[in-house]
C-alpha cells in the first residue's frame, strides 16, 4: 500500500471525546476507500512483520459510523 494517502478523521470531532493533541483513538478515511486505525497497540494478538493490531473504544467506532451517515 502507499504511505501516502489523503485521509478524512472521521471521529474525535461529531460529539465524541476532546482530543486536543490528536492522540486519542480515532478512524480516518483515505481517498482509496480505506480507513485508518489509530490507537493503543493491542499485545495479545501476534500479527506478521509490517503489520500492527490497535484496539479502539466502541464509542469511535459509534462515531465513525454517524459521521459516515450509516
Amino acid at each position: 500500500m502507499a504511505e501516502h494517502a489523503n485521509l478524512t478523521r472521521l471521529t474525535g470531532r461529531f460529539g465524541g471525546p476532546v482530543c486536543d493533541d490528536d492522540d486519542c483513538p480515532n478512524i480516518y478515511a483515505t481517498d482509496r476507500g480505506t480507513f485508518v486505525v489509530q490507537g493503543d497497540r493491542f499485545g495479545a494478538l501476534a500479527v506478521p512483520a509490517g503489520e500492527a493490531a490497535v484496539e479502539i473504544p466502541r464509542h469511535i467506532l459509534e462515531e465513525a459510523v454517524r459521521a459516515l451517515g450509516w
